[in-house]
């Protein structure tokens, strides 16, 4: 479907407007109301398009973006291209699959995630922990996996929301990968009580580090 054009997709969109499915997604700040499989179905159609992709982006619909981050080239955009885009992206889904999709596989995610690391701005922050926890569990060579656990045991408790989860996504998988820093991991954990409480569903794990590393061991040592 190369040749398509942004009003087009916009129009393909609007029809694909689903009121239960943005009900939902506002319940977790996604202004959008398309049904993320049928998204993902238009995506397969569009294929690889970057132009497209950046002016889907330009729109600032929220539906549009995630659309954008499906059909781009990720190497295709250069370090502070990246950075506006993280600090434009509104809303969490958006932000999600920005770093997920597109920062990680991008030449210029080392040199962010440390930038991003240090940003006062939480939710920038959040975006640098969510690519530490990558490297963690993927590239943990040159990590200094202690000092982050210090940083965690210092921070966490009292960080904003987005910040404090991807914090404690990097505690968990911290003690899920390496089991030197277990025991430390889980006490953290333990002490700080973050998302101890927090609703989970049948048959899903709670994201309370203690009993996320516990479970993911468990099903590690079972294969």
């Amino acid at each position: 479907m190369t040749g398509t054009t942004v009003a087009e997709v916009m129009a393909e969109l609007a029809e694909l407007e689903d009121p239960r499915a943005r009900q939902v997604n506002e319940k977790h700040g996604d202004d959008h109301g398309v049904n993320l499989s049928r998204l993902r179905a238009l995506a397969k159609r569009l294929k690889t398009q970057q132009e497209l992709a950046c002016q889907l982006w330009a729109t600032e619909d929220t539906a549009a973006r995630l659309l954008a981050l499906l059909i781009c080239r990720p190497k295709a955009f250069e370090r502070d291209e990246l950075d506006v885009m993280l600090r434009g992206a509104r809303t969490p889904k958006v932000h999600d699959w920005l770093v997920s999709y597109v920062v990680r596989k991008s030449p210029h995610s080392e040199e962010l995630r440390l930038a991003w690391s240090a940003d006062p701005d939480p939710v920038v922050a959040s975006a640098g922990w969510a690519l530490t926890t990558e490297r963690v569990a993927k590239k943990p060579a040159g990590l200094d996996l202690t000092g982050l656990l210090d940083v965690i045991e210092a921070e966490m408790k009292d960080a904003p929301d987005r910040l404090q989860w991807a914090m404690n996504h990097c505690l968990a998988q911290i003690g899920i990968e390496h089991a030197e820093h277990r025991a430390r991991a889980i006490d953290i954990g333990r002490r700080l009580e973050v998302l101890k409480d927090y609703p989970t569903s049948p048959g899903c794990t709670s994201p309370f580090a203690p009993i996320w590393i516990s479970e993911m061991v468990r099903r590690q040592h079972e294969k």
